[in-house]
């Protein structure tokens, strides 16, 4: 009985986050080597697999700005959880775009693997080099974007992109000026214009609609009118 406990206590830890149960649940990095273990194979809870790419259950919706755990006081949720409650909901698929980084791309990935789930990497980095002044002479010069792969040559390009910022910022810190990104990416990635940190809603709140359409307009110039797109999202508000 003791070991057929412990053998579900192994399983469930290893759904949960990824270590190997004999890895620190504390450690953030227990599947290091210094820990001497690996992370474990991914196991999906109990009936999501049965889910998995059923026709009856995927409905006609992929979410495009999804951030994982690994996107700091960002986002809450293991890749793996979010795979899971991907597939519970029937997503057609789901992205990954955690904050300046591919981080959780692989565990991710596995994940998705495991289930069917369709995969699209991506990420959000914040660029500065917006420009236009308004009357009270506060410039609109930096914000978010969200970036999403187009197929593997975006991904090399978009990781080309993200190592360069990283580079030239500081930890926690990447610089990454809009025009640069535009210079390497521009024809392999697709565009989004990001939640509250992005810089077009920025603009909007700060400034009001026509510096937001600014900032909407120098997007398309940098990356083209086809692969730049608004997001649009429901406030709850009737205003």
């Amino acid at each position: 009985m003791f070991g057929t406990l412990h053998r579900m206590e192994g399983r469930e830890q290893r759904r949960a986050n990824g270590r190997a149960p004999s890895s620190p649940s504390w450690n953030g990095g227990g599947d290091g080597p210094a820990w001497g273990a690996k992370r474990q194979p991914f196991e999906p809870r109990e009936g999501v697999a049965q889910l998995s790419r059923r026709a009856s259950h995927v409905v006609p919706y992929a979410e495009l700005h999804c951030r994982s755990n690994f996107s700091f006081l960002s986002g809450a949720a293991h890749p793996e959880q979010l795979v899971e409650c991907a597939v519970e909901l029937g997503l057609s698929a789901l992205a990954l775009t955690d904050r300046n980084g591919f981080y959780g791309v692989v565990r991710f990935a596995e994940a998705a693997r495991t289930l069917d789930m369709p995969t699209i990497f991506g990420v959000e980095l914040w660029c500065d080099g917006f420009s236009g002044l308004v009357s009270s002479g506060d410039p609109v010069s930096s914000g978010d974007v969200v970036f999403i792969a187009d197929g593997p040559a975006g991904y090399a390009r978009l990781s080309r992109a993200v190592s360069g910022a990283q580079l030239a910022g500081s930890k926690n810190e990447p610089k990454a000026h809009v025009s640069s990104v535009a210079d390497i990416v521009s024809g392999a990635a697709w565009v989004l214009t990001g939640g509250a940190s992005g810089a077009v809603v920025r603009a909007l709140e700060r400034h009001g609609p026509a510096v937001a359409d600014h900032v909407v307009a120098q997007l398309v110039d940098a990356f083209g009118r086809e692969r730049v797109l608004v997001e649009l999202w429901d406030h709850g508000d009737p205003l």
